[in-house]
């Protein structure tokens, strides 16, 4: 079995007070709701559990029936921080589930191709990452705005999300992350504590994240909305 996790339980600190970035409108839909149509129809995904702020579970809940999200597993309340949400998520998975696709639910732009793109990696290789290369000229600063040096480019990309794993390396990689009392930003990062080789898929279109109420009219640029 292929689940998904959605992960939209930040406290969204940069959109600013009592904002959460999940529940703004985009278009005609909320931001959340994008992404949950999109593993919706992807079909590879069979269930989905959806992890929120522990004041919007009714609300998801209720957002999922509107917009006939059939494979939604269940709703959970997330953790203090994004990796605490993830591991919330992960005990509500389907003992059968194989793969599991983890997505940020601040990710709108995500479709099934690149879902069904990074699952055919993981399976391939156990896992399989969203990411794109980076084009512009990257500098390093030590400190200040001085720069020190600059970067090779050819060897950097940017990751994103979605991210899949066959679940007993995620599973395997998350007690590693627990045993050092590490903290990671995403869950790649927890399978390089392992020591395993993490596998990027290319994904050129745009995978934008909302940060920033900036970030909605790109959004919606991208997904070709008003």
């Amino acid at each position: 079995m292929n689940s998904a996790i959605i992960v939209a339980a930040g406290r969204s600190q940069r959109m600013g007070t009592n904002t959460d970035k999940a529940f703004l409108s985009l278009g005609a839909k909320p931001v959340i709701a994008w992404s949950l149509l999109a593993f919706e129809q992807c079909l590879e995904i069979e269930r989905i559990i959806l992890v929120v702020r522990k004041e919007q579970v009714v609300a998801a809940k209720t957002l999922a029936q509107m917009f006939g999200i059939s494979k939604l597993q269940a709703v959970v309340a997330g953790g203090v921080n994004r990796q605490d949400s993830v591991l919330k998520g992960m005990q509500e998975l389907d003992p059968e589930t194989r793969y599991v696709c983890i997505h940020d639910g601040a990710r709108p732009c995500v479709r099934p191709e690149l879902i069904e793109a990074t699952l055919r990696c993981a399976k391939r290789n156990g896992n399989g990452i969203a990411a794109s290369r980076v084009w512009d000229t990257v500098k390093y600063v030590k400190r200040g705005s001085t720069v020190d040096h600059t970067v090779d480019r050819s060897k950097l990309w940017t990751v994103q999300t979605p991210q899949t794993f066959n679940i007993a390396l995620l599973t395997k990689a998350y007690a590693e992350v627990k045993k050092k009392k590490a903290k990671v930003t995403d869950d790649a990062s927890a399978v390089e504590l392992l020591g395993e080789p993490v596998r990027l898929v290319e994904w050129a279109h745009p995978n934008i994240k909302i940060t920033t109420a900036d970030d909605l009219p790109l959004a919606a640029a991208a997904l070709r909305i008003s």
